[in-house]
């Protein structure tokens, strides 16, 4: 037998259970994949509250990095020894084994390890989605990164530096602005104590910002609308603080006829050739040394609970990996 974290009902951190699973043979189109390391996202605190509802009992985790042990009938896209990683669901990741549809699986080059590419997936193939398609970086852009410290803030910061942007980031404490200055932001506004949007209208001449990349939600919403120049977009992928509540759509007319996007990686991955496209910009970033991945927070698997609670309190930087 093999182990799994599962959630019986929604909660805090103490409903994550680390339980005995059956793993059965892959079916048609699946691989049964070995995990060598498992990532830790907050979109996973999301599904273990019921934010983001999931039919329960069910297992928790959208990104992973081990070796095929398996395969199903049908499958092309990989076979047994392969190394792989994946990132998107379906969910399950916090496990020892577990089969997985074989088209959600990258084959990984022999220049990334299992660790860096758990650690670096959900977050990396976020970051390419947002900066690549969701609006394209061009060189010269200034840019507003909020979380500039967090997991796929670092990588957004140093992808949008090599790309040529001014890179603007927002962090939550001195100890976080150390950090986003060595990870490619040109300019770094601590929101517990600045009012970053007046600091963007400073920073960029009064004209604001193109764009703005905001996974906090809530607390920075309306602010993130007040830094974007006309024309502008806001691209609000997470929720942090919490989700950004109703607001009257009249208002992005009269702040300039700006645009507002809620993407999904599931929705930029879903078709096997995007996925593709997006893996290749990540593999091709993160061995050039364009963008380090920072494994900061490493836990046993079996303490997703402890790991849980530390993200939430927004004690980690960086990426955090849970080891099987």
């Amino acid at each position: 037998m093999t182990h799994a974290i599962r959630i019986h009902q929604t909660g805090g951190p103490e409903v994550l259970r680390w339980e005995e699973v059956d793993v059965p043979a892959p079916a048609a189109g699946e691989a049964r994949v070995r995990h060598h390391a498992v990532g830790l996202n907050f979109i996973d605190t999301y599904h273990r509250t019921g934010l983001y509802p999931l039919p329960l009992p069910a297992g928790i985790g959208l990104e992973g990095a081990g070796v095929v042990e398996a395969v199903g009938e049908g499958v092309t896209e990989v076979k047994i020894g392969d190394r792989v990683a994946y990132a998107g669901g379906p969910v399950g990741a916090y496990a020892e084994v577990r089969n997985i549809p074989s088209h959600r699986l990258l084959k990984l080059p022999d220049t990334i390890g299992f660790n860096t590419a758990a650690a670096m997936m959900l977050q990396g193939l976020t970051a390419a989605y947002l900066l690549r398609k969701t609006y394209r970086v061009q060189p010269g852009d200034a840019v507003l990164i909020h979380a500039a410290a967090g997991g796929v803030g670092l990588i957004a910061c140093q992808w949008a530096k090599a790309l040529g942007a001014t890179v603007i980031g927002t962090v939550g404490s001195e100890a976080k602005a150390v950090l986003a200055r060595a990870h490619g932001c040109d300019h770094v506004i601590n929101y517990s104590t600045e009012n970053f949007s007046q600091r963007v209208r400073e920073i960029t001449g009064g004209e604001g910002v193109p764009v703005v990349y905001d996974g906090v939600g809530k607390d920075t919403f309306m602010g993130s609308l007040d830094s974007l120049r006309p024309l502008g977009m806001l691209v609000t992928y997470g929720n942090a603080s919490g989700p950004v509540p109703p607001f009257d759509l009249l208002l992005l007319s009269q702040k300039g006829s700006l645009f507002v996007t809620r993407p999904t990686i599931m929705h930029y991955t879903a078709k096997r050739a995007d996925l593709e496209a997006l893996g290749g910009e990540l593999f091709g970033v993160v061995p050039s040394g364009q963008v380090r991945i920072e494994v900061n927070q490493t836990y046993p698997l079996a303490d997703a609970a402890q790991a849980h609670r530390d993200l939430e309190a927004r004690k980690t930087t960086g990426s955090t990996i849970l080891l099987p």
